[in-house]
């Protein structure tokens, strides 16, 4: 019974992830696309400058001719009007079926556990935390950039920090949930919370504090309102996605459950007399 109602759940959870990702990608693409196209744009600009300013003596001997083969190499294997609308769509909506999916295994073990919410509620506080959780903490410490604005030869390391500041930022918010259920009974609701939120943001402030920064995120010169316009679309972006699925989902989970209680009930009524 139990494995049958998680398995309905994490169904709904993904159809309500593919739903937020279709609300996510129309975010994207018309707040999120204009950014990355400024991003390119001054990219090409710095690359046209340096290639004018590059000493006239390296274009001689078949220089014209290694010119047009690396502008070869370099061609995009994917045109941009694909990347920004077929690509775009593909990866959030694969991202948002994903997350989807796991939010709900979540879901499935916190309801019940974090005090006598609905399901509806459940999921609210799910997609909240999730959203918190996943992103936005990683955000404060490793803000989003726009593509090819930063060192690519620390792009790996750029990388590897930032999923570890989203694995930390979930181990602690695990943390955070066990050290407040385990004070409640002493404490009270109100206070384990406030003794557990406390905990988990002294615990953030050291990761962010030890932590390396991303010196070398942003190159120099990059506009400022450019970079700013960027970062508020990605992290407007998430909130659209977590924020639909936490509605849809709710709604789908509570009716599910819902069904099943009226289900479970029918059935001891019917066994009922059998056993009398």
């Amino acid at each position: 019974m139990y494995a049958s109602t998680v398995r309905g759940l994490l169904v709904r959870g993904m159809l309500a992830g593919l739903i937020a990702g279709l609300f996510a990608f129309a975010v994207a693409y018309v707040v999120g696309e204009p950014p990355v196209r400024g991003s390119i744009a001054v990219e090409e600009a710095a690359a046209a400058q340096d290639a004018a300013s590059a000493p006239s003596g390296h274009a001689g001997h078949g220089g014209d001719a290694a010119s047009g083969e690396a502008a070869e190499e370099e061609e995009e294997l994917v045109s941009r009007p694909v990347q920004s609308t077929v690509g775009l769509a593909t990866g959030v909506l694969v991202y948002g079926v994903a997350l989807g999916g796991i939010a709900s295994l979540a879901f499935s073990f916190a309801l019940g556990r974090v005090g006598g919410f609905s399901p509806r509620a459940t999921a609210a506080l799910t997609g909240a935390g999730a959203f918190a959780l996943v992103y936005l903490v990683p955000f404060l410490k490793y803000p989003a950039t726009p593509p090819a604005v930063g060192n690519p030869d620390t792009i790996g390391q750029r990388t590897t920090l930032f999923f570890l500041m989203i694995l930390l930022s979930v181990l602690l918010g695990v943390g955070a949930i066990i050290l407040g259920r385990r004070l409640a009974p002493r404490l009270g609701n109100w206070n384990a919370t406030l003794a557990a939120a406390g905990g988990f943001i002294v615990a953030t402030a050291l990761a962010f504090v030890f932590l390396p920064d991303n010196s070398d995120a942003v190159q120099p010169g990059f506009p400022a309102a450019l970079l700013w316009e960027f970062r508020v679309a990605s992290l407007a972006v998430q909130l659209v996605l977590w924020a639909v699925f936490a509605v849809v989902f709710g709604v789908l989970a509570q009716k599910f459950l819902a069904a099943r209680a009226d289900g479970a009930e029918v059935t001891a009524q019917q066994q009922a007399p059998a056993l009398g």
